[in-house]
């Protein structure tokens, strides 16, 4: 919804800004006042074409800004800045956009009837989902069936189509497969394991001579074990001396534990080039291996399983291909059964479609004019396409180039009524031109019935249609002999008496013609919904 539009130095509107809720607003004011540039400040939030010409005269730039809440009740900022110079420029929640991104977000938040441009209905894509939506046409099944066809094709393309690809994938894959196998990595630490044991290999000589000079002088004659023995007897027997006759004996046994340590290492100490080769050999092949296949030996195990799978796979090419090709075909099938079945439904719903909005144009001054849906194409049918004639017996033809501005607001009016999924808001411009009296009302009483779904703002010059508004603002142009410039004002009571009165006979001073206001928005307001929000102000200086 539309929650706030502010203006600035946009056309003859020098600073305005409105608050909007939700129902139906009604926006008039004498010719010329600037009602449709409140139509064209949305569009511009929309993405819409910036001119210059659109900045108020000796003015630098016109700005656009707007305030969004969303159906999931967040909010978003659009705004859009037209130089007097040069380009325009878009902003979204205060950081820079483009305006094919504001178009893109506001498909979502507003719809705009009455100029051929901005209106969702006029899309083919949207006219599809429209007669969809009015027929309860069920795509899920046609989707599942496609989504399996497609990664069926998918499995099939994975297979290896090519038969000269698919040896030279397998010639590699074997290499592959086979490298990894005759490394045989039955331990995922092998690799730091054995580069301990190549450092061990590869200072075994000076390894050696260290540790037997060690026992040498630990254990050998006259050495630290024999003088601690000696030092212990002459100690014997001395009792003052007891504490330390024990620590040295505690000593002794410590010195003999560290010797046979000593000389277990020793014992694996193997001065042997052949297995220092061999070690090394070893260790630079898993080097290898991790270099090509993974950072751990468990990586390169994880990879080697995977390429003897894909490998299976390329070899049980044929029987595989096979199963694919006989699952793609079935699967063809169920996407055609399901695009039959959807066309069917499309055909069977597009002539009630058609009757129930035709059903509606006569109650909106388009009495002769008729709506047809036309369905073509190959199964699903997917081409949808809604064409319309004004009058009978004049062949129908795109809304778009045989319908005027009028017109095809109050077509899209009816689809509208019939349809009530759409953007939270819904701009009406030239609705009602060329019409009135009783199909004045019936437009103003469509519209009112539309803001029961949606919110609804409608520029009109027709009274019968603003009274049916739960809000009314007015466009009033003032001019001081200088220059020309339009506010907005909220008109309510007595001021929105005088403003129908105005559109009704030209004088709001007029007794007669508010009178004649006030019946008839004393008829309006018994025959519409309560609003279900506040009333919107206007004017308020945009900072």
């Amino acid at each position: 919804m539309l929650a706030e539009l502010a203006v600035r130095n946009l056309g003859v509107i020098s600073s305005a800004r409105l608050v909007l809720g939700a129902g139906m607003t009604a926006l008039t004011g004498e010719t010329g006042a600037g009602k449709t540039l409140v139509v064209q400040a949305v569009q511009l939030l929309m993405g819409g074409r910036a001119d210059p010409a659109m900045v108020r005269s000796g003015a630098d730039e016109a700005v656009v800004e707007g305030r969004f809440v969303c159906p999931d009740g967040s909010e978003r900022v659009l705004r859009r800045v037209i130089p007097a110079a040069g380009r325009s420029r878009a902003y979204l929640d205060g950081a820079m956009a483009s305006a094919p991104e504001l178009a893109e977000l506001g498909i979502g938040l507003v719809d705009l009837h009455g100029q051929h441009q901005h209106q969702s209905l006029l899309r083919p894509r949207t006219q599809r989902e429209a007669l969809d939506r009015w027929g309860g046409v069920d795509l899920r099944p046609l989707r599942a069936a496609r989504d399996e066809l497609h990664a069926l094709v998918d499995n099939l393309e994975a297979l290896g189509g090519d038969a000269r690809a698919r040896a030279q994938e397998m010639d590699l894959l074997r290499h592959q497969v086979d490298e990894i196998s005759a490394a045989q990595l039955d331990d995922p630490g092998e690799l730091e394991q054995i580069a301990e044991r190549e450092d061990l290999l590869a200072d075994a000589t000076a390894h050696l001579a260290d540790g037997h000079a060690a026992r040498q002088a630990l254990s050998g004659d006259d050495g630290a074990i024999d003088m601690l023995g000696s030092a212990a007897a002459s100690l014997a027997g001395r009792a003052a001396f007891a504490p330390v006759n024990d620590r040295l004996a505690a000593a002794a046994a410590e010195l003999d534990d560290t010797v046979a340590q000593l000389r277990s290492v020793l014992d694996v100490i193997e001065d042997d080039p052949q297995a220092l080769a061999e070690v090394r050999a070893r260790h630079q092949m898993l080097r290898e291996l991790t270099r090509k296949y993974g950072d751990t030996l468990a990586e390169v195990a994880a990879f080697g399983a995977r390429a003897a799978g894909r490998l299976s796979q390329l070899e049980r090419h044929a029987e595989l291909a096979s199963e694919t090709e006989a699952g793609i075909a079935a699967a063809q099938r169920r996407v055609d059964d399901e695009a039959r079945a959807v066309a069917a439904a499309r055909l069977a719903a597009a002539p009630g479609l058609a009757d129930a909005v035709t059903g509606h144009l006569a109650s909106l001054a388009l009495a002769g004019g008729t709506l047809e849906v036309r369905v073509t194409g190959d199964p699903p049918c997917d081409s949808v396409e809604l064409l319309f004639s004004a009058n009978r017996g004049s062949p129908p033809g795109p809304m778009s180039k045989v319908a005027s501005g009028g017109e095809l607001a109050r077509v899209m009016l009816a689809l509208r009524l019939v349809l009530t999924a759409g953007p939270p808001t819904l701009v009406f411009d030239e609705v009602d031109a060329g019409i009135g009296g009783e199909a004045a009302l019936a437009v103003g009483q469509s519209l009112t019935s539309l803001a029961e779904h949606h919110q609804v703002l409608v520029v009109t010059h027709l009274p019968q249609v603003a009274a049916f508004a739960h809000h009314h603002v007015a466009v009033r142009k003032s001019d001081d002999g200088v220059s020309v410039a339009s506010d907005l004002v909220a008109v309510n009571g007595p001021d929105r008496v005088a403003e129908l009165a105005r559109m009704l006979a030209g004088q709001p001073s007029w007794d007669s013609g508010r009178q004649h206001a006030s019946d008839l928005l004393r008829s309006a307001e018994a025959s519409r919904p309560h609003p279900r929000d506040a009333q919107p102000t206007a004017s308020s200086p945009v900072p």
